[in-house]
């Protein structure tokens, strides 16, 4: 039995959620991020362009440093989807949020070839294993989250 790969199937007006590794290494000038090396992020780009080319709506996901559960702008990936624009030569919508509204609306905005990405997801309480959820109902709340978030998206 041979392999599905993304070649295999047809991706047209489909949402596609795809997890890249843009953990990058990046350096502070003035106030300003810039990537030192963008290996990982080029690695990715065969992927992005041909479910671009193919009219996906691609949602990439990537976790960025240890915030640990918190915002922390340093490890915000708006830097990396700037990069990842220029790269493309085509916007890259920035949803602030992983899970919730924000993305949902995102998301269900996109056009067909359009590229969203999503922010850190070690920023999502929900994903910060180091976090400690005490009240079964949070638990609850976000373990619902996650299944609506999935029921909606193809996974690569």
């Amino acid at each position: 039995m041979s392999k599905l790969t993304l070649r295999d199937l047809d991706v047209r007006g489909k949402r596609v959620l795809v997890r890249v590794d843009f953990n990058v290494p990046t350096e502070m000038r003035g106030k300003k991020v810039r990537i030192t090396d963008d290996t990982r992020i080029r690695a990715s780009l065969p992927t992005i362009n041909y479910l671009r080319e193919h009219g996906a709506k691609t949602i990439l996901m990537a976790h960025f440093g240890r915030p640990k559960g918190k915002r922390v702008q340093k490890y915000s990936l708006r830097p990396i989807g700037d990069y990842l624009h220029s790269l493309i030569h085509q916007p890259v919508i920035f949803s602030h949020d992983t899970i919730g509204e924000v993305p949902r609306k995102i998301i269900s905005h996109m056009e067909n070839g359009d590229v969203g990405l999503l922010e850190n997801v070690r920023m999502a309480m929900s994903v910060c294993s180091r976090m400690s959820v005490s009240s079964r109902r949070k638990k609850r709340t976000i373990r619902n989250s996650q299944k609506r978030w999935r029921n909606s998206v193809i996974f690569m």
